[in-house]
Formats: C-alpha cells, structure tokens, sequence
C-alpha cells in the first residue's frame, strides 16, 4: 500500500512514518506545501494522510480540495490540532474520509487507516480503477487519461478493464482470451495482438509514460512503472 503523509512536524512525521513502515506499508513524506501538493495530485496513493495546518499560504484542506476538483477518490485522512466540532464537519465536507484529532495514539491511526483502505478496495473493486492519470469508470464505462475522454469500444473497454485490475501482472495470450473474449482453448489466432495493439495506441499515444506493455513470448501487462515489460 502506498501512503503519501503530508506533515510539516518532524517529530510527528517521523512518528507517523515509523510506524506504517514497521506496519508494511510504503511510505512518502511530504513536508513542504507546494510539493505536497504535486505529489497528492499527480500520483496514484492509496491513501494520504493529511495535517490540517502546514505552513505559509496553504491549508490541509486546500490541497484536500485541489485533489477533489481533479476528480480524485483517494481516502484522505485528516490530522489535526483543531478539535471543535465545526472543525471537523469543515474538514469532511472538503473531502475528507476520516478526521482524527491531535494527539493521537498509534494503533488508533492504524485502524482508522485500514478501515479506510477496506472501504476503499471495495469501491475500487466495484466503480473506479485507477493507474497513473488513467481512470477507468465501471459504472459509466468511461475512460480517461490526464482528464482527456477516450472512447473505446466494449471489447477494448473489457480488455482495458481487465488489464487494469491485474495491474503490475502478466497476462498471458490464453488468460485474455478466457477471460475478456470467453475463449477457453487457445485457437492459434491474433486477434489479441491486434486488439492490445489497437487499445494501445488509444491509451499510450501522444503519452510520454507508456502504460501498456508487451512481455516477449508471454504476454501483457499494464503498468505506471516504465521499466514494466520489455517491449
């Protein structure tokens, strides 16, 4: 799991970071607002744990904001010295998931944080898949890349679907066309190589950051890493 922590407190950061790692998470810090930002809105978490007063200009809850507007469902949860309860009805209604007040003992964050990331799964699972800035919507079966509408026919939509819930695993010619053809025997054809090649340049075109990779005599995988694959 992939936390983003956005404190300015060393102490604090350093405490709230300890404590995911020793709890198997991977763990970025931010402690400066405008990279704090950047990194909550151009890169896939999930989820951000987020303090309410950072300094200069920029409150917790403007980059909370800035990372709704782009459409963004990460969990966020929001730490913060400001207790009252017109405090964290605020926090909620910017997009906050959880609000936990300062101070704060560990175990109580951890818990706070998984059920938040059991919630998330389950939406994720049902709605919204998500990789780099490409977003697949289920419901409406729209997707998207860096907020630009891409259409897709339903076997492409399918194939991009599966893709993406398998992410970061290869997928074999005879899984994709069990699973997004329902083809349950291998009949020598091409048809996959055609369709990943048609989806790809939909998906990856005029893109700095290829997602969707080949891995010779294998398969396919899709990935935000650019190492992914081998072709």
């Amino acid at each position: 799991m992939r936390c983003l922590v956005i404190d300015d407190d060393l102490d604090m950061a350093r405490y709230i970071c300890d404590g995911l790692l020793a709890s198997g998470y991977g763990v970025t810090l931010s402690r400066e607002p405008v990279e704090a930002t950047s990194l909550a809105c151009n890169e896939l978490w999930d989820i951000v744990i987020l303090d309410r007063l950072l300094p200069g200009q920029t409150d917790g809850l403007t980059i909370l904001k800035k990372l709704r507007n782009l459409g963004r469902q990460t969990p966020v949860l929001i730490l913060s010295a400001l207790t009252s309860v017109d405090e964290r009805v605020r926090g909620l209604k910017a997009g906050g998931d959880d609000y936990l007040a300062k101070p704060f003992a560990f175990p109580e964050l951890l818990a706070r944080i998984e059920a938040l990331l059991r919630r998330s799964s389950a939406d994720k699972e049902a709605t919204h898949l998500q990789i780099a800035d490409l977003i697949l919507d289920v419901r409406a079966m729209r997707v998207s890349r860096a907020n630009s509408v891409i259409a897709l026919q339903p076997r492409e939509f399918r194939l991009l679907e599966y893709l993406m819930r398998n992410e970061g695993r290869v997928l074999t010619r005879a899984m994709l066309l069990e699973n997004v053809w329902d083809y349950h025997f291998d009949p020598q054809t091409n048809v996959i190589d055609v369709q990943v090649s048609r989806l790809r340049n939909k998906i990856d075109k005029d893109f700095a950051l290829p997602l969707i990779h080949t891995v010779r005599g294998v398969g396919y995988l899709i990935s935000g890493s650019p190492q992914a694959g081998n072709g």
